[in-house]
């Protein structure tokens, strides 16, 4: 579905991303995991056509997505804080998100039902989204990712700030998107939220994916000890 190609990132004589190749195929649930400036954000910006890539390109459906729009109609993504609008309401925000993708007022009222264990109905019209804790700025980015009925869906760090509750309820809610065949790319510092929900995992250092592999009963060990400060020098 998704197809990287001699892709690279460069600030200045720094090259902050750098993969040759890489596929998603379609309904594949894949974790991307690595420290704080191993790129990920980087990876999902490309993918997403935010940033200018230094060298190759992006393709989503055989599509370049610098070249195309068609991509934006299928792809739900949240990458952080940035891709909110801080002074509309919850509720106001999701009613625009919804427009783009040609969701009425029945779409939003059925969609508050879905969610309501995630994020309470109360929470969509009370002030703006700039009053959020980060925690439900969060939610609120992902739901906004969910809303436009994606067939590719990319999170970056969406468990950062939830509460255990909203996490559980998370989890099971991307397995069931992924169920109905929904492709899902998300980065989540917590190796243990990577390895129960994801079938495939990129580990990416300094800009490289340096593993590749499927996810088995030793997955979590192995990717623990990779990160282990003792095994890396």
């Amino acid at each position: 579905m998704v197809e990287l190609i001699d892709l690279s990132k460069n600030y200045g004589l720094q090259t902050v991303l750098s993969i040759p190749n890489l596929k998603i195929e379609s309904g594949e649930l894949v974790g991307l995991v690595g420290n704080n400036g191993a790129g990920k954000t980087t990876m999902f910006s490309l993918m997403l056509d935010l940033i200018t890539a230094t060298t190759g390109l992006v393709k989503s459906k055989q599509q370049n997505v610098s070249k195309s729009e068609a991509w934006k109609n299928y792809t739900g993504s949240y990458l952080g804080e940035d891709f909110l609008v801080p002074f509309l309401s919850p509720e106001e925000f999701l009613t625009f998100v919804g427009k783009l993708h040609g969701k009425n007022k029945a779409d939003f009222d059925c969609f508050m039902l879905e969610v309501e264990d995630f994020f309470p109905t109360e929470m969509f019209t009370k002030g703006f989204i700039r009053n959020l804790s980060l925690g439900n700025k969060n939610k609120l980015g992902i739901l906004a990712a969910l809303y436009s009925s994606p067939e590719l869906l990319l999170l970056d760090e969406p468990f950062a700030n939830l509460d255990p509750g909203s996490q559980a309820w998370l989890k099971e809610k991307l397995r069931e998107l992924n169920q109905e065949g929904v492709t899902i790319l998300l980065s989540s510092h917590d190796l243990r939220h990577i390895t129960e929900l994801c079938s495939r995992v990129l580990l990416l250092d300094k800009g490289i994916i340096i593993k590749d592999s499927s996810v088995d009963s030793n997955a979590l060990t192995e990717l623990e000890t990779w990160f282990m400060p003792s095994k890396k020098y």
